[in-house]
């Protein structure tokens, strides 16, 4: 028989963590503590000497509980747990702990845990994971959310009160005070609400699971109880709501982009790379490439050009960062960055001052680690841009183990600081090997120009066969502002036939090397990409001056297409398409929500090309308008291209492609049945999609098109020159 003795909604006050304001200072911590014991003797005798004083417990515990130092109030607990244990000779004790100052809009956060005299023993009980009664919790958070069925309901935004119980895998230690991201309250907290603030679910059943799988995926947590409550849908009710319980295993088939780490490998590691002299893309290329001698690329972020810090007078850096499998300690990491340094041809300079090439260990694992050599989370970090813009490409919802922010809002606080300068530019860009080419994604929407060297093109019915016409229409595109060329010797209209891979060789080759040695300058120095899904027409392409692989098929067709443009570290644009050109018609067949299994599919293609070793800089999406699309697919696509890329999207921040020019959707919406009188149709597809944020357009008629997107780039694009 066990008896309890209860002492309930104990205050004291401690330096636990940060407070609402997350400000280092004394805060209110509740305490509410259950001790275990026969009370039987006491209860028979009346006598003091076989009661457990009350009055003693609260004082040894308040004295201890105020005078301790801890980081995470699950120590303080264990701690607490231990200290009644063995002064008060119990065999149990539970203790729960709430910080009602710990959260802006929630009414508490805490824990709770029980403990037995085994736990402190010499030789404790082992026990199997999750076999603990640990719990960490989140009271009454209240938020705003659109949520419902009712017209108004969609309309206005109501309160919605959540409270949050996260088991944790393992039982909290007062020898380990630390927290680690899947118990930090404040981060999970943070993650949810951005999301629920955003959200407009029709039912509390998917808001409830849409929370769980982010805390679940985002935050790591192993399982957690979801209680969601309406205060305002009822009207003789204080609320209704649901709860539920879920697992790791509820969302095992979620897995985020380039999360894979390869076995054989034991830490994952965060760097950055720099480099503003001599051939920065090449150096940064390169210092990839010979860390890869001993470690292994799992990922790497979008290009960016950056303006100089610290040290304004010199040249701009182009700056990334790369998510690395590696065996090598943090010091061996670091001579082995060092070397890589030496090898590029790095030398010593001014403190921040120009370099050929500059690595930094950002993260290793969730350590944090001092040296006289290293400081692991890297020291500066936090008010750098540079740094943060790429990690977030990669990283977003990694917690800096010390700050306990994920790079996302570590980057967001940056934004709003006083420290961060507008004049302090960062461009996302994309290196085009020639001629030192850089496109900058933000400054305008770029025009691809179409050469069809085929007989049976569904718009240019084969006026461009030979060499001589293609070229004289190249110098055409480009005299009219094309950006770049996209020369395609295989028809992909629908139900055309493939075509052997030499007769496309044949066909592609010819007019891309008449094109580089052209006596006019603009045209040898154009852009090219070569359209085909055959590695080999593309791999041939290269060789012969092409710069970007344009796939229809996003790698389907022929796989070696992503181990060619890896390879040859160029471009590839991936493509949506279902099936072949022939029979994609008959697979046009969605489910409820387009963009999402549009984007289901392609972000399959994008992790293949990323494990491929393609790096993320150099893919461009396309959703792929008339292939295995209907025409009102084609029009919502169009319509929903901002969600296709957008924030929270499966593929954000991928630079996109969009092809509408002159086709059959356009045709049959302003009933044309001949695709070269479609140009008014296009424009005003291509205004929408310059809207919608597309990238680039590839379009037949090039200075009309071009006409278009400067005006709507006036309108709607925010250039950044």
């Amino acid at each position: 028989m066990e008896d309890k003795i209860i002492i309930k909604d104990l205050e004291v006050h401690n330096i636990i963590g940060v407070d609402s304001w997350e400000r280092v200072k004394k805060q209110p911590i509740i305490i509410n503590l259950t001790i275990y014991a026969n009370i039987s003797q006491a209860g028979n005798t009346d006598h003091l000497q076989y009661s457990i004083n009350y009055g003693t417990v609260t004082k040894v515990v308040t004295k201890f509980s105020e005078e301790s130092s801890f980081k995470s109030i699950e120590a303080l607990a264990d701690a607490i747990a231990k200290l009644c244990i063995t002064e008060f000779d119990t065999t149990r004790v539970n203790i729960r702990l709430e910080k009602p100052k710990a959260l802006l809009h929630a009414k508490c956060a805490g824990v709770e845990i029980t403990r037995t005299k085994d736990d402190y023993s010499e030789s404790p009980k082992i026990t199997g994971e999750n076999e603990y009664s640990d719990k960490i919790f989140v009271r009454d958070l209240k938020l705003n959310s659109i949520i419902g069925i009712n017209p108004w309901e969609r309309e206005e935004k109501q309160s919605v009160i959540v409270n949050l119980t996260i088991y944790p895998r393992h039982k909290a230690e007062s020898d380990k005070d630390h927290v680690i991201k899947p118990h930090n309250y404040r981060t999970i907290v943070r993650t949810i609400s951005k999301h629920v603030e955003e959200s407009k679910y029709k039912t509390i059943e998917a808001f409830a699971t849409s929370v769980a799988r982010i805390v679940i995926m985002e935050c790591k947590v192993n399982k957690i109880t979801i209680r969601v409550e309406k205060p305002s849908a009822l009207m003789f009710a204080a609320s209704a709501g649901i709860e539920i319980t879920r697992s790791q295993s509820c969302f095992k088939n979620n897995i985020p982009l380039g999360k894979d780490v390869p076995e054989g490998y034991d830490h994952v590691v965060y760097i950055t790379l720099g480099s503003n002299l001599g051939d920065r893309i090449g150096n940064i290329c390169e210092a990839l490439k010979l860390l890869e001698l001993e470690c292994k690329i799992l990922d790497t972020s979008y290009m960016y050009e950056t303006s100089p810090m610290y040290v304004t007078d010199q040249p701009d850096f182009f700056n990334a960062a790369c998510k690395v499998a590696t065996n090598l300690d943090p010091e061996e990491l670091l001579v082995k960055l060092k070397n890589i340094e030496s090898t590029i041809g790095r030398t010593p300079t001014i403190r921040y001052g120009p370099r050929s090439i500059d690595l930094d260990i950002i993260f290793y694992d969730d350590i944090e680690y001092k040296s006289s050599n290293l400081t692991i989370p890297h020291v500066s970090m936090s008010e750098r841009e540079f740094v943060l813009k790429p990690l977030c490409d990669i990283a977003k919802s990694f917690e800096h183990p010390k700050l306990f922010r994920t790079c996302g809002q570590l980057l967001s606080h940056y934004l709003k600081s006083p420290s961060y300068s507008p004049n302090n530019f960062i461009h996302k860009i994309l290196p085009i090997n020639i001629n030192n080419i850089i496109w900058k994604w933000s400054t305008k929407t770029f025009i691809m120009g179409v050469i069809n060297v085929t007989p049976d093109s569904f718009s240019d019915d084969g006026l461009y066969k030979n060499v001589n016409s293609a070229l004289s229409h190249a110098q055409k595109l480009v005299d009219e502002g094309a950006d770049i060329l996209d020369i395609g010797g295989c028809s992909t209209r629908p139900n055309a036939e493939d075509v052997p891979i030499e007769e496309e060789i044949s066909r592609v080759l010819p007019i891309i090397q008449a094109i580089r040695c052209s006596s006019n300058t603009s045209l040898a120095n154009i852009p090219i990409s070569i359209d085909t899904f055959h590695s080999e027409v593309a791999e041939k392409a290269i060789q012969s001056g092409a710069n970007i692989i344009n796939d229809i098929s996003g790698g389907q067709l022929d796989k070696k297409v992503l181990s060619v443009a890896a390879k040859c570290n160029v471009p590839i644009i991936l493509q949506h398409m279902r099936g072949t050109p022939k029979t994609m018609s008959r697979l046009t067949e969605y489910g409820d929500d387009l963009i999402s299994d549009i984007s289901n599919e392609l972000f399959e293609r994008v992790n293949a090309a990323i494990n491929a070793g393609i790096k993320r800089w150099n893919i461009i999406i396309d959703p792929g308008i008339g292939f295995a699309k209907k025409l009102d697919h084609n029009l919502e696509i169009i319509k929903r291209l901002n969600e296709l890329n957008g924030k929270r999207s499966l593929l954000e921040g991928f630079p996109c492609l969009i092809g509408v020019s002159n086709k059959r959707f356009i045709g049959e919406v302003i009933n044309q049945p001949i695709p070269k009188n479609r140009c008014w149709g296009t424009a005003a597809a291509c205004a929408a999609a310059v809207l919608a944020g597309v990238n680039i357009l590839r379009v037949h008629d090039v200075k009309e098109m071009l006409d278009v997107t400067k005006v709507a780039d006036s309108i709607w694009r925010v250039t950044k020159k």
